[in-house]
């Protein structure tokens, strides 16, 4: 079984299995051993925002939102851990935040469609 933890468990094996889990459609699964990779690793920006994608999709935006802004504050430059959070802020009702983070998210990939129209959306509401 993949959540099983062996001890030869890296981050790297933990975070590579959860991400797959998070490629199939199994969030939960992937919450779970990427929590794990957290705990080896937890000033990996990557880890985090992947931790936040599990979370999110798993319906629990207060983690997920937790998760996406470390992420943001070790590496400020990933656009997409910005648009994440503002996604996550979106849904949480911290509409000001969101439109901050997709604004920056915006600035640092221009034309990106997604964060456009995400952009759109929280603004008009």
């Amino acid at each position: 079984m993949y959540n099983r933890r062996t001890e030869g468990d890296s981050a790297y094996d933990l975070f590579s299995r959860g991400v797959t889990f998070l490629r199939t459609g199994n969030p939960h699964q992937a919450a779970i051993l990427l929590s794990r990779a957290k705990l080896l690793e937890p000033e990996k920006a990557s880890i985090r925002e992947a931790l936040g994608r599990a979370l999110y999709m798993s319906g629990r935006m207060g983690r997920a939102r937790r998760e996406f802004a470390k992420a943001v504050q070790i590496n400020p430059a990933d656009d997409y851990a910005h648009f994440a959070l503002a996604l996550a802020c979106e849904r949480t009702g911290q509409r000001s935040r969101a439109i901050g983070h997709l604004k920056l998210a915006l600035a640092m990939r221009p034309g990106v469609a997604d964060y456009e129209r995400a952009l759109a959306r929280v603004s008009d509401r």
